[in-house]
């Protein structure tokens, strides 16, 4: 017997390599910012964290602040539900995203990449 539903997709190439731990209620990953950037958006994988341009200065959390409304809205989750858990004055961040597991966000994540 065949099925009319399509093989479930495997996760492209630069997404298997995303560095991504599942918590309890969420995920947490890491990600590299670009401030100052020409337009906001997901980039891709690089070095196994999400890299993300934004086009807000490092300064006066303005880049923090687009990166958790971006993150929020590739995933479909509430900005609440994003937060910045380790190096909220770096470029190299930890996320956390609650109400998400992995293959979801990895998911919503590869079909936000413009």
């Amino acid at each position: 017997m065949t099925s009319s539903e399509p093989p479930p997709p495997s996760i492209p190439g630069q997404w298997a390599t995303l560095n991504l731990n599942e918590r309890s209620g969420g995920v947490r990953l890491d990600v590299h910012v670009r401030p100052r950037s020409s337009r906001s958006a997901i980039l891709g994988v690089r070095d196994g964290a999400l890299d993300v341009a934004l086009t807000s200065p490092p300064a006066d959390g303005a880049a923090n602040s687009e990166l958790i409304r971006l993150l929020a809205k590739a995933l479909l989750v509430r900005a609440a539900d994003v937060s910045i858990v380790v190096g909220p004055s770096s470029r190299t961040k930890v996320v956390a995203v609650n109400g998400i597991s992995s293959v979801d966000a990895v998911a919503r994540l590869s079909k936000a990449r413009r």
